[in-house]
């Protein structure tokens, strides 16, 4: 004996990323292009090049599925990743994620399965939205400080109606929209309330 412990191999083949990567990033396309009703395993399988089993060998059944593939894109990595100096710079983020048409056509997918699939925004909001709520805040409270926002300005509803005009211009503009004119939009949202550009 030498002394040294062997780690058993684990039964099967080991995962491949590629695969990994290939079958959540089919998911993720199909849900956009069809919504989740409308997405199967097997639709999964042939998009990403390998058979059912391979994906049932990953995940037990779609949801499991789905729900990775939205994680999978929308972690936020960084620690600092949504740490915005003001309220222009956040706007900025939100103005550009928002004019590409793909986040776009994702969101009103996960709005609009919230009945049947109610997990899938939850996954959402877990993977994009809690440290984004946060920093929202801190963000709205930071220009509030400087006085960019009245200081009796009710900051939660402020961000509430925030996340309302998301949804609005989610269903009301066309997906051609610039990030100017998304910015824009939500700049004039803000001014109703008493935000003051510095």
């Amino acid at each position: 004996m030498t002394g040294t412990a062997r780690t058993p191999r684990l039964p099967g083949r080991p995962r491949s990323q590629e695969v990994d990567a290939a079958v959540l990033g089919a998911a993720l396309d199909l849900l956009i292009e069809r919504g989740a009703s409308e997405t199967s395993i097997e639709q999964v399988a042939q998009r990403a090049g390998v058979t059912r089993a391979t994906v049932y060998r990953r995940f037990p059944d779609k949801t499991a599925l789905l729900i990775q593939a939205i994680e999978s894109v929308h972690q936020d990595h960084a620690p600092d990743a949504l740490e915005w100096p003001d309220i222009d710079r956040m706007l900025d983020d939100w103005a550009r994620y928002l004019s590409d048409p793909r986040n776009r056509r994702m969101l009103r997918r996960l709005y609009g399965a919230v009945d049947d699939y109610p997990e899938l925004l939850r996954a959402y909001r877990n993977a994009h939205g809690g440290r984004r709520a946060v920093a929202e805040q801190a963000t709205l409270r930071r220009s509030r400080e400087r006085g960019q926002l009245p200081p009796d300005r009710d900051l939660g509803i402020v961000q509430e109606m925030l996340s309302g005009a998301v949804l609005h211009h989610l269903g009301a503009y066309p997906d051609t929209g610039s990030a100017d004119a998304i910015k824009g939009y939500f700049v004039a949202i803000l001014q109703q309330v008493g935000y003051r550009i510095s």
